[in-house]
């Protein structure tokens, strides 16, 4: 069996059993990751964040903006599912992304993205109520899925 690099500590799996302190410790572990992502690329120079971690991967240049990109979709995606009947949302090629140009940007501006993001998101999981969680969208390829 070929271990599959782009998990290097395995897929992300869904657990949508979450009771109301599962999600809060996500809301906690959600606020603290600008701030953890922040401190993994401090005092990197510019050849360390274009270095890839391991042969054909993404440096940590493209990994930070790539959080950024993955998180706004995230955060739209949670709020049409808050504000529309089980809408459709839109997947995205994440490989063309990392490869466009404003990946080579300075991560600061992921950064500000990011916490920027987080914080919006933050802000709103604290005031959505249980059964909102149960709210759906559909997703073309994976199929219906809960706000969980």
């Amino acid at each position: 069996m070929t271990e599959d690099l782009r998990y290097p500590v395995g897929k992300w799996t869904r657990d949508s059993t979450l009771d109301a302190a599962g999600r809060a410790a996500c809301v906690d572990a959600i606020a603290a990751m600008p701030a953890a992502l922040a401190a993994a690329v401090a005092g990197l120079n510019d050849t360390h964040l274009d270095t890839p971690y391991r042969e054909g991967g993404w440096s940590p240049r493209q990994i930070v903006h790539h959080l950024a990109d993955s998180h706004m979709n995230a955060y739209t995606r949670f709020k049409l599912g808050l504000t529309e009947d089980n809408p459709t949302i839109k997947p995205y090629d994440e490989a063309a992304w990392a490869e466009t140009a404003d990946n080579n940007t300075p991560v600061a501006l992921s950064l500000g993205i990011v916490d920027g993001v987080h914080q919006r998101l933050v802000a709103l999981l604290k005031t959505v109520e249980p059964a909102q969680f149960d709210r759906t969208i559909q997703h073309p390829e994976r199929g219906p899925m809960t706000l969980t």
